[in-house]
């Protein structure tokens, strides 16, 4: 079994370096666009060279897929993979502002294991592993239990007019973190409408269903990792009472988008 300890240490230590790059703390930082509209920076890069060779370390077996590096479809022969973000949440982190994580999940048999974020501008370390639970600085949390879908807490920065009758909370630009809002009964839904990777939602995924809250995709489908395609078509997280109404809310829009 793999020591949870070290583990949390190693990502711990990666949340430690990305906040010395971060010019949230006053430190100068170079970024550019990968593709235009999706920026990188050079914390992103230490992150994940300091990940892969710390993770290698630790569990040599693991596959590695992360989005800063590029991606080895040998991994889908491996019943163990690593998933990283180095840094979720790139825009806000390079405008200063503390809506990032650094993200890490263990999937074992295409299905999360631990998953584990750093979020040290905001102060938070979300740790899951399946069957265990989920805990926010080491204290259990619980996931919103909603029960009506009018009134639900959305993490967003505006909602369209079809989306009136809920309500706007905090929006990071971490997905991960917004997932783990659900987690921490902080939002009640989060839904997107776009292909999205593996290592983006991951760990975050694993955090919100562990603390009870109900995981697919944004047709209700339940989530697989390790694929060729390490995709997606949207992620949603809700309160298990409510994810009947959201699916069903955005049926159409999902499809007419896939």
């Amino acid at each position: 079994m793999i020591d949870r300890d070290r583990l949390l240490t190693i990502v711990r230590e990666a949340g430690r370096i990305a906040h010395s790059r971060w010019p949230g703390a006053g430190h100068d930082l170079h970024s550019w666009d990968k593709t235009p509209g999706n920026p990188v920076c050079e914390a992103d890069l230490e992150v994940d060279r300091f990940l892969k060779r710390e993770l290698a370390r630790l569990l040599p077996s693991a596959a590695w897929l992360s989005e800063e590096t590029a991606d080895d479809k040998t991994r889908t022969a491996s019943g163990l993979i690593w998933l990283v973000d180095p840094v979720d949440g790139t825009r806000d982190f390079v405008a200063g502002r503390s809506g990032w994580a650094v993200s890490v999940a263990l999937v074992s048999g295409g299905r999360p294991l631990i998953g584990m974020l750093a979020a040290p501008a905001r102060g938070e370390e979300w740790v899951a592993v399946a069957g265990q639970g989920a805990t926010l600085n080491g204290l259990p949390i619980r996931a919103s239990m909603r029960s009506t879908f009018p009134g639900a807490r959305v993490p967003t920065h505006s909602l369209p007019k079809d989306d009136s009758d809920l309500v706007a909370v905090e929006q990071p630009n971490s997905i991960a973190l917004r997932i783990a809002m659900v987690a921490d009964n902080r939002a009640d839904l989060v839904a997107t409408l776009r292909w999205g990777f593996e290592w983006d939602i991951a760990a975050a995924a694993l955090i919100a269903r562990e603390a009870g809250a109900e995981v697919s995709d944004a047709f209700g489908q339940p989530l697989a990792y390790n694929k060729h395609d390490p995709r997606d078509f949207g992620v949603l997280v809700c309160s298990p009472a409510i994810h009947a109404a959201a699916v069903a809310r955005l049926a159409e829009r999902a499809a007419a988008l896939r």
